[in-house]
């Protein structure tokens, strides 16, 4: 019996000692093959958003020494600048996407008026999301997130206000309106006719000219 015994224990340490070998061989291939491959930095831009916020602030949110004009920020900003600043603190307290933090290093990030600047701007102007960076100074995979989060946060802020179907009140509003502006009974209409387009690139005729005459573009007026 105890040669039996003696018998197994030799081959359950045997086998033992394999799978701790191969345990280590695996490990070994793991370090050698991360080894191998390259590792890749992330790159980073040092963009001084400071200096985004101060020249932002100067530009148009000093209330006694801005350097543009209301109507300015209003043609820029397609609105006033009251509703804006409105929008800005309404993200900010609600939404903490918007809220000014620290990060790891102590430094303060951006603030609800660079983001909002930026998710404005790029509705106003349908531009492309790295158009925003030289100024509000924020890159495109932020100028994105800020640009979904301004949307959502609009319809949450004032949906229930603005984003809804007219009451008879309103309409009645809009009846008046139109009234005291030579349109009695008009809510809205839409008008479209053809304006001759004089200085229309020679290449693109054939696609205004619908077959015959000169080129137009249509005009849209509600």
């Amino acid at each position: 019996m105890s040669s039996s015994s003696s018998d197994e224990n030799d081959e359950i340490e045997e086998r033992l000692d394999d799978i701790i070998e191969d345990f280590i061989d695996e490990i070994y291939d793991d370090i050698v093959e991360a080894e191998l491959i390259p590792q890749r930095t992330r790159s980073y831009t040092e963009r001084h958003r400071e200096g985004g916020q101060h020249q932002l602030s100067n530009d148009y949110f000093n209330d006694d020494h801005s350097i543009y004009s209301i109507q300015t920020f209003r043609c820029r900003f397609h609105k006033n600048k009251g509703l804006f600043i409105r929008i800005v603190d309404g993200l900010e307290q609600f939404f903490p996407f918007f809220q000014q933090r620290k990060d790891a290093t102590g430094r303060w990030g951006l603030t609800a008026l660079q983001k909002c600047t930026a998710a404005i701007r790029l509705l106003a102007y349908g531009n492309s999301a790295d158009t925003v960076d030289e100024y509000v100074r924020l890159g495109e995979s932020t100028a994105l997130p800020c640009l979904h989060h301004f949307t959502d946060g609009i319809i949450q802020l004032f949906g229930d206000e603005y984003l809804r179907r007219p009451t008879a009140e309103d309409l009645q509003r809009l009846l008046d309106m139109g009234e005291k502006r030579g349109f009695p009974g008009m809510v809205g209409s839409i008008d479209c006719m053809h304006w001759e387009w004089k200085n229309c690139p020679t290449a693109w005729k054939g696609q205004y000219a619908r077959g015959h005459g000169k080129p137009t573009i249509v005009l849209e007026a509600i």
